[in-house]
């Protein structure tokens, strides 16, 4: 009996999806302690900084990859079609590897759609992305295809499931030989590991995967607005601290998940709750005037808290334009919730993950791109006070992160 690919694919993405949640919330904790003006949402800060625990952003880095080119006689031998899935710190990660693989297969790449995590949840690329700007960045790399070809159909497209950070060995041995095969494939993406530290020795790749992770997806102009237009709300708030605000990422529904609790055994812990980080906040140096930033969509109870030792806390339901909220924090719309969140944090003055995961590593990839490495990784201090450098994200201070092998 034949099999319909469609139900294939279904079925490997409910999976996915359930094991990159299971990842995000056991597998990544955080490291233990340490031993031994205007401003645009893509510029640094210029202004000299108030004292204390606000450090100056670093300067932008400079790309150290250079751009692939196609050979002429490289002509495209089939197309490879997949889905962005979960969230925007998953859609960078699989862009990447679908460019990676479209290349090394001549290819051509299709434009993907968007799934959510619910049922039904699904918009096309140029709801939440700049279709242009994405082909652009390719041309000349691999050849992009806006809509799927009427050819293409699930006779000759094979369902393949593909790691996260795909390698050239994996590609040639698993890949490979179905898309000769079969002519077409589509990727379904799963990951086996959620941290973006960088490898040992550079491949063949690396050059098209810096190319695929960071230099390839930019919101369009509404989503770009928006996310402008909370900023600039958000500065205005925090005028006792110069402008300057911190964006926490911390969900309440991740936060009362059992797993979310610690490992006792290891002593490490994979998230923090709002009490803890007001600890750590305040024994950082952060005084009660400190602007908070939270992806919590709306407010909670639980919150309070914070707010308790941090009264100017807040929510995208009190910062985000009243014209907006209907499409952009409708429940139905979470997809574009957590671009704005990815966003928010990317650009921040300093960025606290409450939750490991995939969201804090490609969050800190963007920043470190960015020269915005205030990255401070909550912990339990036993003292009445710290410095904010013994705790500043190991993807910065060990520069192990994937980001460190594109840009220098």
């Amino acid at each position: 009996m034949a099999v319909d690919p469609r139900q294939v694919l279904a079925g490997v993405l409910t999976i996915t999806m359930f094991v990159m949640l299971g990842d995000m919330i056991k597998r990544d904790h955080f490291d233990a302690l340490p031993v031994d003006s205007e401003i645009s949402i893509h510029g640094t800060r210029k202004q000299s900084l108030v004292g204390g625990p606000w450090k100056e952003d670093g300067e932008s880095l400079n790309s150290c990859w250079t751009k692939p080119v196609l050979e002429e006689a490289d002509e495209s031998q089939g197309y490879v079609t997949f889905s962005l899935t979960n969230g925007p710190e998953y859609h960078v990660s699989q862009i990447a590897d679908a460019v990676v693989i479209a290349r090394y297969l001549h290819a051509t790449l299709v434009l993907p759609d968007i799934r959510g995590t619910e049922p039904g949840d699904k918009r096309k690329f140029e709801d939440v992305y700049d279709v242009e700007q994405f082909v652009k960045s390719l041309d000349g790399v691999v050849k992009v295809a806006k809509s799927k070809p009427s050819k293409v159909s699930g006779r000759n497209l094979a369902v393949v499931k593909v790691p996260s950070r795909v390698t050239e060995e994996h590609i040639a041995v698993n890949i490979e030989p179905i898309f000769r095969s079969k002519g077409n494939i589509r990727l379904a993406t799963y990951f086996p590991s959620v941290n973006m530290k960088k490898t040992k020795e550079n491949s063949n790749i690396d050059s098209t995967a810096c190319l695929g992770m960071f230099g390839t997806l930019e919101v369009q102009p509404e989503v770009n607005g928006v996310v402008e237009s909370m900023m600039e709300r958000l500065r205005a708030l925090s005028r006792k601290s110069n402008g300057q605000f911190i964006a926490v990422d911390l969900r309440v529904d991740i936060l009362e998940k059992k797993s979310c609790q610690g490992n006792s055994a290891s002593k490490s812990k994979s998230c923090y709750g709002p009490q803890e980080i007001a600890m750590f906040l305040r024994k950082l140096g952060f005084n009660k005037d400190t602007t908070i930033y939270l992806t919590q969509s709306r407010w909670d109870s639980s919150l309070d808290a914070l707010k308790d030792l941090f009264p100017r806390t807040y929510t995208k339901e009190s910062i985000m334009p009243i014209d907006k909220k209907a499409k952009f924090l409708d429940t139905e719309n979470s997809e574009l919730e957590k671009v704005i969140d990815f966003y928010m944090c990317s650009q921040s003055d300093v960025f606290v993950p409450a939750i490991s995961g995939l969201f804090y590593a490609n969050v800190a990839g963007k920043r470190i791109a960015s020269g915005k490495t205030q990255i401070l990784v909550p912990a339990d201090i036993a003292g009445s006070s710290a410095s904010s450098t013994d705790y500043l994200s190991h993807y910065v201070s060990k520069k192990n992160h994937f980001a460190y092998s594109c840009f220098c």
